[in-house]
């Protein structure tokens, strides 16, 4: 049996119409049946693209000239963004995104979890899609001896020099990030040197309360000591008084993660705040809070919506992080104890609980697969349970011990269609049916989406 060859070559230049898109936003045009997936192309054009990767049963492209253009292509704002590679959707109009990511969820729950009758809505998106991060976290670098700033160009470490701006972050966090090089390069400060493991300023991280305004800096370096600190701080809260909390964390190690274990606070106070509706939360350099606050809100409504809690409703909301959501639930249940693995999660939980007066929670620091089963044998019996696990999804025990607990309604909030539909799938399998599917924008411009389900028991 002859081998089977690909019809196209390695650097060869095509003419290819894009018939689709992957769940990653490449455009899909095929030669002889043979997918070609390229960065960039839209459903419909017709475009000349150069091929650069050959495997056996498809291959990739680089969109060389578009020929004939989607009226659903639009110039991105951003100037780096064929350089960045932070966001994957600019290209497209934001209806065509939504879309997109509507029938991402669509086919997950055909393909994985083999729903197709189950409704899957179409995405809430946001009234402005731009500006709505309110965390930057960007590296430092040094160019013919000055400070520079800017995102890595895609599959590098090598620093965009000319991004002065990111159109997906809050403008004041643009700002501050450009304030501290700015200062710091006139003082003198040196940027971290990876290949070398020396120098001084390794990242630059800002936090904004999107309601409150607060700001805090958390600037990071390999030294245990912050040259100019006095001089640094001086400047900065002189010119910009909606700094709230200045952050030193110290990074020595030879890593890809941006904070280190130290951190101490050199000027003003540990936490910024802000608030998602109804609710306050104080924020800390290292604490996990959502980068889109008002869809956030979106989410949460419809995650409150899908619980339908009464007033004498018990509510587990596992993997309950700083207990945004747990607060949210709260507000209408009896009582909702929450769970989390990381220890200052779940401190900054408390917190936030205290700091809205909100009495009627607990929360515990553990494995939710573990410590759902102890709570069962204590007896308890949730009439709710709420699950925002990471991108892996859950556990296989943990969705075990869920179905065990029997409670009316699970109500499933996903950052990973993918892992959503497998969970739902065992879910099923345990007696409980998907009602319906809602998708939310929570990063729009990116080719990211969150999705909140809700299953009863049947």
């Amino acid at each position: 049996m002859a081998k089977q060859t690909a019809p196209v070559k390695k650097n060869q230049t095509i003419t290819l119409t894009f018939e689709d898109l992957t769940h990653e936003g490449n455009g899909v045009g095929k030669i002889d049946g043979y997918p070609l997936f390229v960065p960039y192309g839209l459903p419909g054009e017709e475009a000349e693209v150069k091929v650069v990767k050959v495997n056996k049963n498809f291959g990739f492209g680089k969109l060389v000239e578009v020929r004939q253009a989607s009226s659903e292509r639009v110039e991105p704002p951003c100037d780096v963004y064929y350089k960045c590679g932070g966001c994957q959707l600019q290209h497209m109009s934001y209806a065509m995104q939504l879309d997109m990511k509507q029938n991402q969820v669509k086919n997950v729950m055909r393909k994985i979890a083999h729903m197709e009758q189950v409704p899957v809505h179409p995405t809430i998106g946001m009234k402005d899609p731009w500006r709505y991060r309110n965390k930057v976290q960007i590296p430092v670098g040094d160019k013919h001896g000055e400070l520079i700033t800017g995102f890595y160009q895609k599959r590098s470490h090598q620093i965009i020099d000319d991004m002065d701006t990111c159109v997906i972050q809050d403008d004041s966090n643009d700002r501050l990030v450009e304030a501290v090089r700015r200062i710091a390069d006139r003082l003198g400060i040196k940027a971290y040197d990876e290949k070398q493991n020396r120098g001084v300023l390794r990242h630059i991280m800002v936090r904004t309360g999107r309601e409150t305004n607060d700001a805090m800096i958390v600037i990071v370096t390999r030294t245990e000591k912050l040259p100019y600190q006095d001089k640094l701080i001086k400047e900065l809260t002189e010119t910009y008084p909606h700094i709230k909390s200045i952050v030193h964390n110290v990074n020595s190690q030879r890593t890809n993660v941006i904070l280190g274990k130290k951190t101490k606070v050199i000027w003003g106070e540990t936490y910024i705040y802000d608030t998602i509706g109804d609710i306050r939360f104080a924020i800390s350099a290292k604490s996990f809070y959502q980068v889109n606050p008002p869809q956030t809100k979106v989410l949460y409504d419809k995650a409150l919506e899908y619980a339908k809690l009464g007033a004498n409703d018990i509510v587990v909301d596992a993997y309950c992080g700083i207990g945004t959501i747990s607060l949210f639930l709260a507000q209408q249940a009896k009582k909702v104890y929450g769970i989390e693995v990381v220890p200052e999660a779940i401190s900054d939980a408390k917190m936030n609980a205290k700091l809205n007066g909100i009495t009627n929670t607990e929360f515990v620091v553990g494995e939710a697969e573990k410590i759902m089963p102890w709570w069962k044998a204590q007896g308890l019996r949730p009439d709710v349970i709420v699950v925002d696990p990471p991108r892996k999804g859950c556990e296989v025990e943990f969705l075990q011990a869920m179905i065990e607990m029997e409670p009316k309604r699970i109500v499933y909030v996903s950052c990973n269609p993918s892992t959503l539909a497998r969970d739902l799938k065992i879910l099923d399998e345990g007696g409980y049916e998907t009602k319906e599917v809602q998708p939310v924008d929570m990063f729009p411009q990116t080719n990211h989406v969150e999705t909140v389900a809700l299953l009863t028991r049947i």
